[in-house]
């Protein structure tokens, strides 16, 4: 069974690597840069990659056949001493970019422990110009329980959807009193309510652009890679 990428030699020490770990959305012609959605309009977009299996729950749908396999030349952090590497280019980026930024967590790698949740959501709260986006593969733990608090908590500037086909009985109650009220990103094979990917489509240039996935609640669905 793999239990971490493919491409062992990609994987970058976060604290002696040289060049910043918040990399430009520029870099992925997906992403984009500077934000022209409706929302969060003006800010500028930077991704984190983390290394995908070994940050993952291994109930993660696309374990075997992940995105990452197809990503040769991606450079992915390790997680130790991360958080004080990347609040220090939080930080900065804030400094250089007057009108805010977005993080899209995580091109790969998913939310590894309940701290690092944590982590992002003392960074919303320490930083009002700063806003998240992702994905995640966690569903009904304390880590995804986590984050779905960080959600709701800061719904106007974090916005991570499940990895998954929404179904109604997905909405139970995974910890304590609560319901937790994902939204989704669906697979292709998906015949529920949601809308395809524009960036996917070629109806829109990038994500920068669009900015459906942090604006709607609606289950947006992704081609098969």
């Amino acid at each position: 069974m793999k239990v971490s990428t493919l491409y062992q030699k990609g994987i970058k020490n976060p604290i002696t690597n040289k060049s910043d770990i918040l990399k430009k959305g520029s870099s992925n012609a997906k992403l984009g840069f500077k934000v022209t959605a409706k929302k969060w309009t003006g800010k500028r977009l930077y991704s984190l990659t983390l290394v995908e299996r070994e940050t993952c729950p291994t109930s993660c749908h696309h374990w075997n056949d992940c995105y990452g396999n197809n990503m040769p030349f991606a450079h992915r952090f390790s997680t130790a001493g991360i958080e004080s590497r990347l609040e220090q280019e939080i930080e900065t980026l804030l400094q250089k970019h007057k009108g805010g930024i977005v993080v899209r967590l995580h091109v790969l790698g998913d939310f590894f422990s309940e701290d690092y949740v944590k982590f992002w959501e003392d960074m919303l709260l320490t930083h009002p110009k700063l806003c998240i986006f992702g994905y995640t593969a966690r569903k009904g733990d304390n880590i995804a329980h986590a984050i779905w608090l960080m959600n709701n908590r800061y719904s106007d500037r974090c916005v991570i959807r499940h990895s998954g086909n929404y179904e109604a009985e997905d909405q139970i109650e995974s910890q304590g009193p609560f319901k937790e009220n994902w939204s989704y990103a669906a697979e292709e094979s998906f015949e529920g309510k949601s809308f395809d990917c524009p960036e996917q489509t070629g109806s829109m240039k990038d994500c920068a652009s669009c900015g459906l996935c942090w604006t709607t609640k609606k289950t947006v669905r992704f081609l098969s890679h």
